[in-house]
């Protein structure tokens, strides 16, 4: 598993469903690059149990992205035609319907495993049959991208674990506070509280006041 924090972002152009109805064949993240900062996440697998409550999650605070200029894109290595009819079905029946935000078919597994969040890898066998360790899905990896298309944020959860949107919400605001100020962030800092500055003095100055 890669840690991308600090390079590019893989680059890839593939099919996803966009406004939870249209499938669009050649979506990118390239789109975003010099206009929005990017919060990429995976998540297993459609119709399951924990990866809904995340994608409802992150719908619910759309307003919040919004505000801050940042596009929100999900992947699963299923189908467009598995999202879309995830997408098309209703909340009290299992599925996600009233999501907005694209949803990316990593039908391949390519962005999956370029991204370094794929469980599991292809090998040939004895026989040179194609054989696969592992369920071949993407654990729940998070990536913030920046409008350079640069990774500044990512973490990576196993399948049980489902992650904080608030949490995100706040390394959005962490990066737009640095970016903005050139301030860094200290541990637990939200918008609104004091950062510092990268010296001995600024950290003496801040936790003297803490």
């Amino acid at each position: 598993m890669s840690v991308l924090v600090g390079k590019k972002a893989p680059v890839f152009t593939t099919e996803a469903v966009v406004n939870g109805v249209e499938v669009v064949e050649k979506f990118s993240l390239e789109q975003y690059i010099g206009n929005k900062h990017v919060l990429f996440f995976f998540y297993p697998k459609d119709f399951t149990f924990v990866c809904p409550t995340e994608l409802f999650a992150f719908q619910a605070k759309m307003a919040e992205f919004e505000k801050r200029g940042v596009a929100v894109v999900a992947c699963s290595t299923d189908t467009p035609e598995s999202h879309w009819g995830w997408l098309q079905m209703p909340k009290d029946k299992g599925g996600i319907q009233g999501v907005t935000y694209p949803i990316v078919a990593d039908t391949d597994k390519t962005i999956s495993a370029n991204f370094g969040v794929l469980a599991g890898e292809y090998d040939l066998d004895e026989n040179d049959h194609l054989v696969a360790s592992g369920p071949m899905i993407a654990y729940r990896g998070l990536f913030l991208i920046d409008k350079d298309g640069m990774v500044q944020h990512q973490i990576v959860n196993n399948f049980p674990l489902g992650r904080s949107v608030d949490e995100a919400l706040r390394m959005v605001d962490a990066l737009q506070h640095f970016e903005k100020h050139g301030e860094v962030c200290p541990a637990n800092w939200k918008e609104g509280d004091q950062a510092m500055n990268a010296t001995h003095e600024g950290v003496a100055e801040y936790l003297a006041a803490h």
